[in-house]
């Protein structure tokens, strides 16, 4: 780590970036790899369970079909409870040092996760998932409000979208690690296990290199009440119509991606056909697709380009590519579980494929530009609170995300999920956009 810059100096908005790359400094690099590698921990370890609860391991109380659901649920909860409390504590206490304390606590947690894997204990991989999400809820705010103190105007544009790609591709590689160390016979969960513990370590290293930041709020006194500080957060997010507008549609991007996700296991299985490895393929190619929106639109911010006029056209690619990925499923037919390398051989998979590109790529650059709206529309004394506001919402629509894909899983088929899916992006994101036109005149003007 040798080559990070170490003084680089905080710019003002009318400062230029330091010369050094985004990804060579200091204040930006450490920061970096501590969040994809919590990143690739939760998907590795969450797509290890929904594969052991799918393929391998028979719990009369829980149909595999069902497995990614309960799972991703579950992860979600604390971000209903605990987000507004976890805002308040990212404003309140030293960035860098609170990372260091959340990071700690992730190595705790994948140990005793390593001892459910070992053993097969599906409720002490239950509890591990809930405990992993209430990990990601108090990292949450710290890492999206962590970045508006270092950096500004294009350069923030530049520092979203390479949180966004990293994030998405430690997405792919977690779940593509998970997918392929669960399926190893006899040996597979031991992998997995030891896997955990490692980048639980790693990401506790990296944030032992942040730079400190100054506190926003150091005055501040926690609420602990999950009900009165959800309220006081999601007040003062409102306040700003533009702000809360961002929040939702970037909640709602949630839920579209969310619904893929949870659907891909059983998607692979019952209308692909192909087994463990072609889910892990879906995955990967969604996350690669989001991971090459999100560095897309830093490239178009750093041209000097309005990047907020990305949204509605990545809005229209989710709901033309998912409307096309519907019909890419007319044909696929098989009497067993195509391999990966039997499914790749075929060439209409190959069309089935690209389309699910171009939409997770559309994903990538519809979302990036709302957080960098979201950031440089709140003051930094309150950042982490709105940030948690954000989670909170994108909680909200997980959560129903969840009980609707159930529900659409148990009384419709996949291929009718995913066209009903492009049509509702399409009929929300009219009805938040064309609800207010100073909205709209935002999407028109520069990023400051």
């Amino acid at each position: 780590m040798s080559n990070f810059s170490s003084h680089d100096p905080e710019p003002t908005p009318n400062e230029p970036a330091p010369a050094t790359h985004i990804m060579l400094q200091r204040r930006f690099a450490p920061y970096f790899w501590t969040q994809i590698s919590g990143a690739a921990n939760d998907n590795l370890f969450k797509f290890a369970v929904t594969i052991m609860l799918t393929y391998h391991l028979s719990v009369s109380w829980l149909p595999p079909e069902m497995a990614g659901v309960v799972i991703n649920g579950m992860f979600i909860i604390p971000f209903l409870l605990l987000s507004a409390v976890s805002g308040q504590m990212s404003d309140k206490f030293e960035k860098a040092r609170f990372m260091r304390w959340i990071k700690t606590a992730e190595i705790v947690i994948m140990v005793v996760a390593a001892f459910g894997l070992i053993y097969q204990q599906v409720y002490v991989l239950l509890l591990c998932v809930l405990l992993m999400g209430i990990h990601s809820t108090v990292f949450g705010p710290v890492k999206f409000a962590y970045l508006p103190q270092v950096f500004h105007g294009t350069t923030l544009v530049s520092g979203n979208g390479w949180v966004e790609m990293g994030t998405f591709v430690a997405i792919l590689l977690g779940n593509m690690a998970g997918g392929f160390l669960a399926g190893i016979e006899g040996v597979g969960y031991y992998y997995v296990a030891a896997s955990c513990v490692v980048i639980a370590i790693a990401g506790r290293f990296f944030s032992g290199m942040v730079p400190p930041t100054r506190i926003s709020s150091p005055e501040l006194e926690l609420d602990w009440n999950p009900v009165g500080g959800t309220i006081a957060n999601l007040k003062y997010a409102f306040h700003d119509l533009h702000v809360f507008k961002s929040i939702l549609l970037i909640s709602w991007m949630w839920f579209f991606g969310a619904v893929y996700l949870n659907i891909f296991p059983v998607f692979a299985k019952e209308i692909l056909r192909g087994d463990e490895q072609v889910a892990t393929l879906l995955l990967g190619v969604f996350s690669i697709g989001v991971g090459f929106g999100s560095v897309l639109c830093g490239w178009i911010g750093k041209k000097g380009l309005n990047v907020l006029k990305l949204v509605p056209i990545g809005a229209a690619g989710m709901t033309v590519f998912s409307i096309g990925l519907y019909f890419s499923t007319d044909h696929l037919h098989s009497s067993h579980l195509l391999t990966l390398h039997e499914f790749v051989t075929l060439p209409s998979n190959w069309k089935l494929i690209a389309g699910l590109f171009l939409l997770s790529m559309s994903a990538g650059l519809y979302s990036v530009p709302l957080y960098v709206l979201i950031q440089q529309k709140t003051p930094k004394t309150h950042s982490a609170r709105v940030i948690a506001a954000n989670n909170i919402m994108n909680a909200i629509f997980l959560v129903a995300s969840s009980v609707i894909t159930g529900l659409l899983i148990a009384y419709s088929t996949i291929p009718l999920i995913v066209l009903f899916l492009g049509i509702a992006n399409a009929i929300f994101v009219i009805l938040v956009m064309r609800s207010d036109h100073s909205y709209i005149t935002e999407m028109r003007e520069p990023m400051e």
